[in-house]
């Protein structure tokens, strides 16, 4: 069996030089954090700005009934008090500037909290996929023709209707003026769409003489930058919505002379079983 990688969904890309537009894209960069990293950030943002008044608050000792002065603990909590609308009634402000400062802060509460109540309302109702890639890409012969093929399976409970796949290669070449430019190549697949994907399937691209891949050496594999991606997209059953989902191979990924075990079991004539322990697991097969 070949040894476990790391699954790949995207290119690491690293930008230099592109114009800083950070807070036109703050609503996009919290939207795909991790939902770890996101409520780090609105916590971190809460008590930065309880902490921020807090202080203000201590500028003027006895602006605050019931605070001891100078302590930006009772003020901190003031200030929790003010920004969430409770109002206990023990801590109260007593001076124009306290007045001043429980107005600004009423008015951060109010834009904070539908702002992070909406945040987190986009991200729970964002459409997403859960397709599951092969690890690795195969090359063995299908119906006497060498064919590229790799597994994709939905592991959701649910069906993705009038799925489409799209398969692409990426590399740099070299054009007759020499030249390098980075071409994308598409790979025609015997079957680009699925009607109803509920299970596995096995993507199969035909290496002939009309495929970009044709003649392609051991050393072309490992070419530095080669990149093939795979692109799904379809309607998800439940939401309605369209989803996608996309896994990047490289060549170091593809095994020649391999070919995919088998996964599906039918129990009957409406009870079909797949075993998603062996979805990677490979074996050798005759030479492609």
């Amino acid at each position: 069996m070949p040894p476990r990688r790391k699954p790949r969904d995207t290119l690491r890309v690293e930008r230099v030089g592109v114009p800083r537009e950070s807070w036109r894209d703050a609503y996009h960069f919290l939207l795909v954090q991790p939902w770890s990293v996101f409520f780090a950030l609105v916590i971190a943002l809460y008590l930065g700005l309880n902490l921020v008044f807090a202080f203000l608050y201590t500028l003027q000792p006895g602006s605050v009934a019931a605070t001891r002065p100078g302590v930006l603990s009772d003020a901190f909590f003031f200030s929790v008090e003010t920004m969430a609308t409770i109002g206990y009634g023990v801590m109260h402000p007593e001076t124009l500037y306290a007045h001043i400062l429980v107005t600004t802060e009423a008015l951060f509460g109010i834009l904070f909290v539908p702002l992070a109540t909406g945040l987190i309302i986009a991200k729970f109702t964002r459409p997403s996929a859960r397709v599951l890639f092969s690890r690795n890409l195969v090359l063995s012969r299908f119906e006497g023709v060498p064919t590229l093929m790799f597994r994709a399976a939905n592991i959701r409970a649910n069906q993705i209707v009038e799925a489409r796949m799209n398969f692409t290669l990426a590399r740099t070449i070299e054009s007759a003026e020499g030249h390098r430019i980075r071409r994308i190549f598409d790979l025609a697949l015997l079957r680009h769409t699925n009607p109803q994907f509920a299970l596995s399937w096995t993507v199969m691209h035909p290496v002939d003489a009309n495929s970009p891949l044709f003649g392609f050496s051991e050393a072309q594999w490992r070419e530095p930058g080669l990149m093939i991606l795979a692109v799904i997209t379809g309607i998800d059953a439940t939401t309605s919505a369209t989803v996608h989902a996309r896994h990047v191979y490289r060549g170091e990924d593809v095994l020649i002379a391999h070919e995919f075990e088998d996964i599906l079991t039918w129990r009957g004539e409406d009870v079909v079983h797949i075993d998603y322990r062996r979805f990677h697991a490979t074996r050798p097969s005759p030479a492609a």
